[in-house]
C-alpha cells in the first residue's frame, strides 16, 4: 500500500511540475537557463514558418513579441492577431492575441496576451484515504498555466529608416491553489532599412526578468512530498537572463508579381553552455534561417531551419541535426490567414504541429 501512496504522490508532483516550458521549476529554481521558456515559442504562423527568423521581416501586429521596432509598420487604423495551437496531442494548449494601433506617423502602441496552460491535471494527493482504500472520487484536478502581457510602443527615430521598440512585460505564473509567481521584465529592438536589406537587434529580458514564486502547499500535500521523499518547495526568486538576437533580411523583386524575402537570425544567450551549433563556457549562439516567396502580394509560401544542434545517438557519435518548418499565407484584402507545420522547438519524438493564425486590419470609414 505504501508503495500505491507513492505512485499516487509521483503522479501529483509529475503533473504539478508541468509549467509550460520551465519542467521541474516546483523542484529546481536554481536554473535559470530555461526559465520562462514558453515565451521562447514564438507567435504567428509566418515567423513559425520561417524557423523563427523574423526580427529584421517582421513588421506587423506579431512585432509586439519578435521586435518591438516593427510595429511602425502595421497598415490600418488598428491591427488585430490571434493565434491557437495545441500541443503534446492536445495536452498543453497555446494562445495569442494582440492588438496595434498607430498614435500618429511616428509611433505606434502594441499590446500582446501569451497564454501557454495544461489544464485539468489530475491531483491524486487524495486517492487513497486514510483506511488505505482507493477512491477515485477523491480526485481532484487543478491548471498549470503561464501568461504574460506585453505592452510595446515604437518609434522612428530622426535617422531614416531607424526604428526603435520597447516592451514591458507582466508574466503570472500559477500551479493550482499550489503556487503562482508575478514576473516583470522589458526588452528593447532596433530595425534599419538600407534599400532592399533590413537590419535588427531585440534584447530580451535586457534588465534581467524576475519572477517571485509563492508556494500555499496545505497539510495533505506535505505529507505526500514527505512520504515520496520530496523536498517542500520553498518561496524565491526565478531569474531569466538576458539574451541578444541580431538578424539581417534581404527583399529580391522577380518580375512584377514574383518576390523573396530571405532573413538570417544569430540568437545569443550568455548563460553558459548550451546545445547550440556555436557553444562555449559563457557563450552560445543558435542559428535560423528563413524564406518567403510571394505572389502578387496574395499568395506566400515559406520555410525555414532552426534548432541547429549536436545529438548523440544510441553508439554515441554525435551528430548534427535541424529542424526544418514549412508554410503558407493568403491574403484577402484586408485579411492575412497564415499556416505553418512546425515543432515546439525540440528534434525528438515530439510530433509537428498544424499551426494556423489570422491577421486583420480595421480601417475607419472615411
Amino acid at each position: 500500500m505504501s508503495t500505491l501512496r507513492s505512485r499516487a504522490g509521483l503522479l501529483f508532483l509529475c503533473a504539478s511540475a508541468i509549467l509550460a516550458g520551465s519542467p521541474g521549476t516546483l523542484l529546481a529554481q536554481d536554473a535559470p537557463k530555461y526559465s520562462n521558456e514558453f515565451l521562447a515559442i514564438g507567435v504567428g504562423a509566418r515567423s513559425l514558418g520561417m524557423g523563427g527568423a523574423h526580427i529584421a521581416a517582421v513588421s506587423d501586429v506579431t512585432s509586439g513579441y519578435w521586435n518591438p521596432a516593427g510595429l511602425l509598420n502595421v497598415r490600418g487604423d488598428l491591427q488585430v492577431g490571434a493565434m491557437h495551437a495545441e500541443y503534446f496531442a492536445g495536452i498543453a494548449k497555446y494562445d495569442y492575441v494582440a492588438i496595434a494601433k498607430p498614435i500618429d506617423s511616428v509611433s505606434t502602441l502594441g499590446v500582446s496576451f501569451i497564454r501557454f496552460g495544461v489544464d485539468d491535471i489530475p491531483n491524486t494527493t487524495d486517492l487513497i484515504d486514510q483506511n488505505g482504500n482507493i477512491d477515485y472520487d477523491r480526485i481532484t484536478s487543478f491548471s498549470a498555466a503561464d501568461q504574460a502581457f506585453l505592452i510595446s510602443y515604437a518609434r522612428k527615430l530622426g535617422v531614416p529608416g531607424l526604428r526603435l521598440g520597447g516592451n514591458a512585460k507582466i508574466i503570472y505564473r500559477r500551479v493550482g491553489e499550489f503556487a503562482n509567481a508575478w514576473g516583470f521584465g522589458l526588452d528593447a529592438g532596433l530595425q534599419y532599412d538600407r534599400d532592399r536589406w533590413r537590419f535588427a537587434a531585440m534584447g530580451r529580458d535586457i534588465t534581467s526578468t524576475f519572477n517571485a514564486w509563492s508556494y500555499s502547499l496545505d497539510q495533505r500535500t506535505i505529507e505526500v512530498f514527505q512520504q515520496t521523499g520530496n523536498e517542500l518547495p520553498a518561496n524565491g526568486v526565478e531569474v531569466t537572463l538576458p539574451r541578444l538576437v541580431l538578424g539581417a533580411a534581404r527583399e529580391f523583386q522577380f518580375g512584377e508579381k514574383f518576390s523573396l524575402l530571405a532573413e538570417v537570425d544569430l540568437e545569443n544567450t550568455f548563460d553558459g553552455q548550451r546545445n547550440t551549433l556555436v557553444a562555449s563556457s559563457t557563450w552560445s549562439m543558435d542559428p535560423r534561417v528563413g524564406i518567403e516567396v510571394g505572389f502578387s502580394e496574395i499568395v506566400y509560401v515559406r520555410a525555414g531551419v532552426g534548432n541547429i544542434q549536436y545529438v548523440t545517438d544510441l553508439q554515441d557519435e554525435k551528430q548534427l541535426t535541424m529542424q526544418p518548418n514549412i508554410g503558407l499565407g493568403l491574403r484577402i484584402k484586408s485579411v492575412m490567414l497564415d499556416y505553418a507545420l512546425t515543432d515546439i522547438g525540440d528534434n525528438s519524438v515530439a510530433l509537428y504541429s498544424n499551426i494556423f493564425s489570422l491577421r486583420f486590419d480595421i480601417f475607419k470609414r472615411s
